[in-house]
Order: C-alpha cells, then structure tokens, then sequence
C-alpha cells in the first residue's frame, strides 16, 4: 500500500469527525455557540390600587326567634314556611277567648271603681261645705280625703289591669316583629305553647346582607397608618367586592360599614363587617364568601410579572436586559400582587426584565431575548409568539 492511498482514508475519516461536531452544535438544544435565548417583557408603570382577600360568613342584621308572650293553644298557622312577610303580619294565633273574658272582668272593675271615686269625690265636697258652720270635725274630713286617694288609687290598679288584659288578646294573635323571610313553623295548630318556650319559628330580614370577616393584627395596623398619612379613602367609602364559592371573580359590590373597637387577643384579629344590598334575594344567611377590600387608595407604579422575581440570598432582585444584552441583577422591593403582577420599587417603566429562562441567564454574561407579547395590564400573554430578536451583528451575520 502507498502512503498516498494511506491518507485518503485519514482524509475521510477527519472529515467525517469534523461534520458530526458541526452537527452535535447546531443541532437541537445548541445554539450555535451563541448566547442562550431568555424571555423578556418590558417592565409596566400603570395605575395600581391595592387589594386584600378575606374569607367572610354571611348574616343577615336581623334574626329574630318568634316566641309567644302569652300562654295558650294554638289556633292557626298564618303564613307559608318559607314565606317573604313584612312587618305587623300575622304569624300564628292563639286561643284568646280567656284573655277577652279577663278584659270584660277588669272593665267592669274599673266601672265600679270610678263610682266609688265619684261618690268619695262628692262626700268631701258636701263635708268641705259643712266646715264653716262647724258641722263637721277636722277628724272627718281628713278620713274623707283618704277615702278618696284609695278610691283613685284603687281606680289606677283596675285601669293598669284593664290594659294588661288588652294586650293579652294582642299577644294572642303573634305577628312578625321584622319584614323578612319565615323558617319553618315548630308548632301545628292545637299545641299548647308557654311564654316564650317553644321557639315558633325563625325570621330573618333579607333586604340586605351582612359580611363578616376578620383581618390580622399586621393588616389592621397597615391599614390604620395608611388612613393616618392620607393614603387610603374613608372608611364608609370603601369597595368591598363579594364572590359566592360559585361565582367567578367579584360581582357584587357593597360598603364597610363596620370595624370592631378591640383585637380579639387569642386569634390576634379584628373583626369587619360589609353591607350589600340583597334586594333580590340571592344572599343566604351562612353562606361563605369570598371578600376582597380595597387596601390603599390608586398610585402610579411600575409592576412586573410576579415570576420574574427571584431570590439572590436575603435578597429579592429581577434580571435586567442591559445594553449589549448583558444580564444585570436588580435588587428590587417587592409591593403588592395586583392581577398577577408585581408592584417593585427599583426597575423603571420600559426596561427589560427576564421572565423565562431564568436559570440560563448569568448576572454579566451576554443572552439572547425574545420580546414576548403583553396584554394592557403587562401581563405575557400565554401561548403568544415572542416578538422578533434583534438583528445578529453584521460580523456574526456574514459567517
């Protein structure tokens, strides 16, 4: 063999070597050699207004036991369970012919009574009379006085009696003491009830709704130094929004019109109250609900995606594109979380901030960004195309 057939195998086999390096570069999951391709989104000043989520139970302001206040058999039953009713309408009725039987007896009383007044009255005046010729002694007509004071008196007792026994037929006949919503009736007709045992039934207003919940020590006192420095609205001016556990979101909105005047000590929280407007009864007294209050009035700030964050030691930083797509760590200070995004303090509006290939970009070295597309809010919009990268440099172009 010549040592010229002996170098073209060489040749070959050099040449096949140096193909399956340009290939194993080039190929996927290299990138040629050049920097790594990260995601970016331009950082978003817009108007931000802070919100905080609480877990609420719904109660409606008035809920009252209906008992009776007279003992008795029930007569009827006056409304349907369930039943919307208004103030003053009937809702059971008891037997009240004895009570009208003690209203007869006690009129009469007071009859006769007002007879014997009018006869002491009468006797002290013709006794008054008979003091000048010396007719009567000083003895008799303080007797006659007393006589009569007794005779009112006694006149007053009867009278007292007179509308007690009126209210008793009152009583007889229960009505609702609030307009609202009737539970189910725990007595039939023909049952003998007691004053005030059993509970008749229960009734709860409905034109509107309370929601209850409670906010943490930390919360509170944000909240308090916020109205002290004027960064927050009234109270009474407050938004609160309420989502049922099968809605989507907030839909309802109400009012705070209540904060307790003490924390309670073992939960370390303080209990809120919101009003809404339940006109239409779709609120249910016991209900569970969503609650998110407004936290501080509306500011100017700039927000990034939450997940762009992250951690570099003891402290909270963003990966900034640079000039020359150079990677530079942004210490930032993160603020609220509002639809997804960020409020920082640190980065301004514009810049560009690394939001996927976190872990391929290195504080210093060159990267490769691809704008990604954002909705109104700045929020990337997911499954979006990124925008184009820029242009390769004319030198790397031309190899």
């Amino acid at each position: 063999m010549t040592k010229n057939s002996l170098a073209l195998p060489l040749t070959s086999l050099l040449a096949v070597l140096l193909a399956a390096c340009g290939q194993q570069q080039g190929g996927p999951g290299g990138h040629a050699g050049g920097p790594p391709p990260v995601s970016v989104a331009p950082a978003t000043q817009r108007e931000v207004q802070e919100f905080d989520e609480f877990t609420a139970r719904l109660e409606a302001p008035d809920t009252v036991d209906v008992r009776a206040r007279v003992a008795g058999t029930v007569e009827a039953v006056r409304f349907k369970e369930g039943q919307l009713v208004r103030k003053g309408e009937p809702l059971f009725s008891i037997d009240a012919r004895a009570f009208k039987a003690d209203v007869a007896r006690a009129e009469a009383q007071v009859a006769a009574l007002k007879t014997q007044v009018e006869l002491a009255r009468a006797d002290l005046a013709r006794a008054e009379k008979l003091v000048s010729v010396n007719a009567v002694s000083a003895q008799e007509i303080d007797q006659l006085r007393a006589a009569l004071r007794s005779a009112e008196a006694n006149l007053k007792a009867a009278e007292a009696t007179l509308v007690q026994s009126r209210l008793n037929v009152e009583y007889a006949n229960i009505t609702a003491p609030v307009s609202g919503r009737t539970s189910r009736a725990n007595v039939t007709p023909g049952n003998l009830v007691g004053v005030g045992d059993p509970v008749l039934t229960t009734l709860v207003s409905s034109d509107k709704v309370y929601a209850y919940f409670d906010a943490s020590e930390a919360t509170y006192l944000r909240y308090m130094r916020a109205a002290r420095e004027g960064k927050t609205v009234a109270r009474d001016a407050v938004a609160v929004q309420m989502g049922l556990s099968n809605e989507d979101g907030y839909p309802h909105t109400g009012r705070l019109d209540f904060v307790d005047n003490h924390l309670n000590p073992a939960t370390a929280s303080i209990r809120v109250r919101a009003v809404f407007d339940n006109k239409g009864g779709q609120f249910t007294p016991g209900l569970y609900a969503r609650i998110k209050l407004g936290g501080s009035a509306s500011y100017n700030g700039v927000v990034v995606p939450d997940r762009a964050i992250t951690t570099d030691q003891t402290r909270k930083i963003v990966l900034v594109v640079g000039p020359n797509n150079i990677v530079q760590p942004r210490p930032v200070t993160p603020g609220a979380l509002v639809d997804g995004m960020r409020v920082v303090g640190g980065v301004k509006a514009g810049e560009l901030v690394i939001v996927d290939g976190l872990l391929r970009a290195f504080p210093g070295a060159p990267v490769t960004p691809q704008v990604l597309k954002v909705d109104n809010l700045g929020m990337p919009i997911p499954g979006a195309p990124p925008g184009a990268a820029p242009a390769a440099p004319a030198s790397a172009a031309s190899k």
